[in-house]
């Protein structure tokens, strides 16, 4: 077997409460996934966290590693994909969002917006959306239909003015630093700003069942650093300034949840 040519970077201690006591908890190979690449190594280690519980894989990956991962591409991630059935799918979300808004309209941030299918819904109910990502393919996508879009990370982004709603749409888990990540998002949210996440959840029976047939397709995820909770997300929200007001099951991936919360004094 080749070496890979791009290594994680390991985290020294836990990515959620800095505690330096953590055990391996399982292994995975993730040479099957699709956004696997050869220079990359197939074998994912997930530890957990002896102080929090968290669970997370043992380094995350550096800009050469990502730049090899982000090369490739898939029609699915095209912005603009498929775009009447995901028109659909975002509705019921953006709908319950600005339902907790009064009907507040406003700025709103998509990070990691993949096909741009959330920003396309929540501009046609009005908002100002926007986008950020560091798919350089993706920027110049949703750029070509008319929308404010930059390459950067978020804990990298400053707006020139707060945002109304920050959505984390099935990214969080991708994040090298996710407590670092929110804690950012509060200070580019306006007073009382929704913060938004989509994410799996490993506390649902659907994920105790896929783990049970050993067919839980998580732990091979290779762009994944992060298994939570519905509870351990709701404790790094709380701790980061944001009180949870709604919860849902995510329509769009197996296992899937929705959290709402809003910013606090």
């Amino acid at each position: 077997m080749p070496v890979p040519k791009h290594k994680r970077i390991h985290y020294k201690t836990c990515p959620l409460c800095d505690a330096s006591s953590f055990k391996e908890l399982r292994r995975a190979d993730c040479s099957g996934h699709r956004n696997y690449h050869r220079d990359v190594s197939p074998q994912m280690i997930w530890m957990r966290c002896d102080s929090c519980a968290h669970v997370f894989t043992d380094g995350y990956f550096g800009a050469r590693a990502l730049a090899a991962l982000f090369g490739q591409s898939y029609e699915d991630e095209a912005v603009g994909y498929d775009i009447e059935r995901q028109r659909h799918a975002w509705a019921p979300v953006i709908e319950k969002v600005t339902e907790l808004r009064a009907n507040r309209l406003g700025r709103w941030l998509d990070v990691g917006f993949l096909n741009g299918s959330a920003i396309f819904t929540a501009a046609e109910w009005g908002y100002q959306a926007s986008g950020i990502d560091l798919r350089p393919r993706a920027v110049q996508g949703l750029a070509a239909f008319g929308f404010e879009a930059q390459c950067v990370a978020l804990t990298d982004y400053t707006p020139p003015a707060p945002f109304d709603v920050i959505s984390l749409f099935d990214v969080i888990e991708h994040m090298p630093h996710p407590r670092v990540a929110v804690a950012h998002a509060r200070t580019i949210l306006a007073d009382d700003g929704l913060l938004v996440i989509s994410t799996p959840n490993m506390d649902s029976m659907v994920w105790t069942a896929l783990d049970q047939t050993n067919t839980n397709p998580y732990w091979k995820e290779v762009e994944h650093y992060h298994c939570f909770g519905r509870r351990a997300l709701l404790d790094l929200l709380e701790r980061c300034g944001f009180s949870g007001i709604h919860y849902a099951v995510g329509r769009r991936f197996r296992a899937g949840m929705e959290l709402i919360a809003r910013k606090t004094a």
